[in-house]
């Protein structure tokens, strides 16, 4: 099958291909013009990133990087703005992902494919605290399975609401900046600006989750492995 597309792909690049893609990719760059220039860009950023509290499929970090890269390519939008309104909508998200938890707590806790998600969400929250959720943002599905498990287990809301703004607005600049300097290295072709963009977004991704995966095998043998405490000796000696 793959082999059949590349065969179709060399023939239209012979062919009548040459003077399609112009067009179609100038449509492209049309459209993206259209939406990154409507005064509904904000409000739509807004809803993205809401949503992806608790919907995670939604591509809400696509979203803000490909802002950034129209806004250093073409002025429109504005970067602040961007930022601004994304990290607003995620601070809202994980908010209404919070409350979530709080009231699903069980059913959550028990499903077949959240458990291991739950799992390691209750080990880090354990480990650093609310630190926790800056760190979650950068993890694929740690976001919701963080704000989720904090609800579960009724974490401080006036503690959740100043470590998520901290973890909100990190991940909004960290994406607005990605994008615009993807855009600015590529200001006339804000395709290639998008995909630039992207890459450094999917390698750090791809990085933390090396680094992560390292850090674990490491940690996991020392703990199976530690000595007991003289009060962990003495109190099994009285048992």
């Amino acid at each position: 099958m793959s082999g059949g597309w590349w065969a179709v792909s060399l023939l239209g690049e012979t062919s009548a291909t040459p003077r399609l893609e112009p067009d179609v990719t100038q449509a492209i760059l049309d459209a993206l013009h259209d939406v990154m220039t409507s005064p509904w860009i904000y409000l739509a950023l807004f809803a993205l990133a809401m949503l992806d509290g608790f919907f995670p499929v939604v591509p809400a970090e696509t979203s803000v990087i490909t802002a950034g890269v129209f806004a250093a390519a073409t002025g429109a939008p504005d970067l602040l703005l961007v930022i601004l309104v994304a990290a607003l909508g995620a601070f809202v998200g994980d908010h209404v992902s919070y409350a979530i938890g709080r009231t699903t707590n069980d059913r959550l806790r028990n499903g077949r494919r959240s458990r291991r998600a739950f799992a390691w969400a209750e080990r880090a929250l354990a480990e650093r605290g609310g630190l926790v959720l800056v760190v979650a943002r950068y993890i694929p599905g740690g976001r919701t399975a963080c704000t989720l498990t904090m609800g579960a287990v009724a974490y401080p809301r006036r503690s959740f609401a100043l470590f998520d703004a901290l973890a909100a607005g990190s991940w909004a600049i960290y994406s607005g900046l990605i994008g615009y300097v993807g855009g600015a290295a590529f200001e006339n072709d804000p395709i290639k600006g998008l995909l630039l963009g992207l890459g450094i977004a999917l390698t750090i991704t791809v990085v933390v989750e090396v680094v992560r995966h390292l850090r674990h095998r490491r940690t996991a043998p020392r703990v199976e492995s530690a000595p007991l405490t003289s009060g962990e000796r003495r109190g099994g000696a009285a048992a």
